[in-house]
């Protein structure tokens, strides 16, 4: 307790105050616990915060006691002095043990700043030392570099030196060579001169002596001369041009045949010709009553509906459609497939189905005609001409399919103007059109070429193209290349084996019958029909026939061929003979 008191109290003024308020309280015993109470709330009243503990002190002491004497007061004053100075003592002893310690700090921090110091100092010694060392080493190789680059120029500068003595004796040499040479011309020059006179008078005296045997003068001399050397430059200006005529042609040939060939192949179509029916089948022959009707009026309702002809005959099973048109020999057979699955057969019925199949016809035909267009790259057609295309499906020339046909003339007509540099879009339309006129032959005179190309003229198409329409069968003079390459790209469809399908046995017959016509001659060998029968080639023997003979052999194997034939276009026949020579060297 005397610890804690010397730790909070102090000798001060303010301290009197209390301790009196204590002694007067001692006086005074009746009231001792009040008083000792109100020396305890002034003492924790007091703002400094180191009498609380006293006070608390004495407020517990005071009471458990009901007197407080003097000597009490005087011995706590006493304990309370002591415990100050002792409080004092030991705050400077300790002040004294901070400073120390701080001197000792700070010494230590200073001894380790110095310590710092004095390695920065030699790191930065080493560093100068090691940069001074690098910058002499940089100076040296620096000035090693110079040097090298010096000599190196020196040595430039002595082979420069030796270059131009050794041009400065070369040029000596030739001015040398060029003094000797212009002696040497000089003295050729003379010579020359002396000659040419030599020769004048040779010449002179040449003329004279011509002039005298021929009699001629020197203007008449010359006009012969020019005119014999005219009449032998016109024979080899023929034989040029004659020359150079076959080699054209054999060039246009070769590279024409290329130019067929690379578009054919580049075009591999199926040729599935298609025929258009014109047959119905019928379940049994009751069908055939029914379609009659009585007295015949369904048959004639169905005819005047449809514009065609019923053929009912005795064959089982069947009843034919004939018409003209293809369009409408198809409706024509449509219709009655649905009538004859449908059984309600009269006039009524028919002309209900008639007009459903009419406008699914129509809507057919132009999804035809657009595919076809699609197909063929061929756009901004006007719409007749769309639904005139559409058509062409229904049309088949020697069982080929028109508009298949049409298709494929594109395809190479097109193909054919890219390899000549030319637009293949236009071609490619005029090969699509070339036979629309097909499609409404049957609804105006005249040929189809010339249809076509009144049609296509009259819906706007371009002059190219309606020219082609017009001319691609040879009919009229061509003045168009796009028409020329239509045609060879139609002759090459409409011409190829399968496109226009023959029956098998006939097309075996026709070529037997071409090679039999040609093996009947004298001297022939072997005889091969090519080109689907348009193309014949015949091997004669070199012992029994001559050339003159292989032509004449030619000649009647193709008058044979007419006579006794009967075919589209032309045969071309070509007779071979080869002569071989063998013989042993011993």
């Amino acid at each position: 307790m005397a610890t804690l008191l010397v730790a909070n109290f102090r000798l001060s003024g303010k301290t009197l105050a209390p301790l009196g308020k204590l002694s007067g309280v001692g006086s005074r015993g009746h009231d001792s616990r009040a008083s000792v109470d109100s020396t305890f709330q002034a003492f924790a009243g007091s703002e400094t915060l180191k009498y609380r503990p006293v006070a608390l002190w004495f407020h517990l002491k005071l009471r458990g006691r009901h007197i407080v004497t003097q000597e009490t007061v005087i011995a706590v004053v006493v304990t309370a002095t002591l415990s100050a100075v002792l409080s004092a003592l030991l705050v400077k002893f300790l002040d004294r043990l901070r400073k120390k310690d701080a001197e000792t700090e700070a010494q230590r921090i200073l001894d380790k700043s110095n310590t710092e110091i004095t390695n920065r100092r030699k790191e930065f010694e080493l560093d100068l030392k090691e940069a001074e060392i690098k910058q002499k080493a940089d100076a040296e190789a620096l000035l090693g570099k110079q040097r090298q680059e010096l000599h190196e120029r020196e040595r430039t500068l002595d082979k420069r030196d030796d270059q131009l003595e050794q041009r400065h004796e070369q040029l000596n040499k030739q001015e040398k060579m060029v003094e000797s040479n212009q002696r040497r011309l000089a003295e050729r020059i003379e010579d020359t001169n002396r000659r040419n006179d030599e020769l004048a008078k040779l010449l002179d005296l040449q003329r004279q002596t011509l002039h005298q045997m021929s009699n001629l003068s020197e203007e008449e001399a010359k006009d012969r001369l020019l005119e014999m050397l005219e009449k032998q430059l016109v024979r080899e200006q023929g034989a040029l041009i004659q020359k150079f005529d076959r080699q054209l042609e054999e060039v246009c040939e070769t590279k024409a045949r290329d130019m067929l060939i690379t578009s054919i192949q580049r075009y591999a179509a199926t040729h599935t010709a298609e025929t258009t029916t014109s047959t119905v089948d019928i379940p049994n022959d009751e069908m055939k009553g029914r379609i009659i009707g009585r007295e015949g009026r369904n048959i004639r309702a169905f005819e005047k509906i449809t514009g065609v002809d019923v053929i009912i005959d005795d064959t089982p099973g069947v009843v034919i459609v004939s018409a003209f048109d293809p369009v409408r020999r198809e409706i024509a057979r449509i219709t009655l497939d649905q009538l004859i699955a449908d059984g309600r057969i009269h006039p009524a019925r028919i002309e209900e189905i008639f007009g459903e199949v009419q406008n699914d016809m129509e809507k057919r035909i132009r999804k035809l005609g657009e595919d076809a267009a699609q197909e063929a790259g061929v756009m901004g057609l006007h719409e007749r001409v769309v639904h005139l295309l559409g058509r062409l499906h229904f049309r088949t020339s020697y069982s080929q399919n028109v508009l298949r046909h049409s298709i494929e003339v594109a395809f190479l007509t097109g193909m054919l103007a890219e390899e000549m540099g030319m637009d293949g879009d236009l071609a490619r339309r005029a090969g699509l059109l070339h036979d629309i006129g097909k499609a409404a032959d049957h609804d105006a005179e005249g040929g189809h070429p010339k249809i076509g190309a009144d049609l296509l003229k009259r819906y706007g198409e371009n002059e190219t193209v309606v020219h082609a329409a017009l001319g691609h069968h040879d009919d009229i003079r061509i003045e168009q290349p796009y028409t020329v390459i239509c045609a060879a790209a139609d002759a090459c469809s409409a011409s190829r084996p399968g496109a226009r399908r023959e029956t098998l046995d006939r097309y075996i017959k026709r070529m037997e019958e071409l090679e039999t016509i040609a093996n009947e001659f004298d001297g022939v060998v072997q005889a091969f029909a090519i080109q689907a029968g348009r193309e014949v080639r015949v091997m004669v023997s070199a012992k029994d026939t001559s050339d003159e003979s292989a032509a004449k052999v030619c000649r009647d194997i193709a008058r044979a061929f007419e006579q006794k034939l009967t075919y589209p276009g032309e045969i071309k026949v070509t007779v071979l003979r080869e002569v071989r020579v063998t013989d042993m060297a011993r």
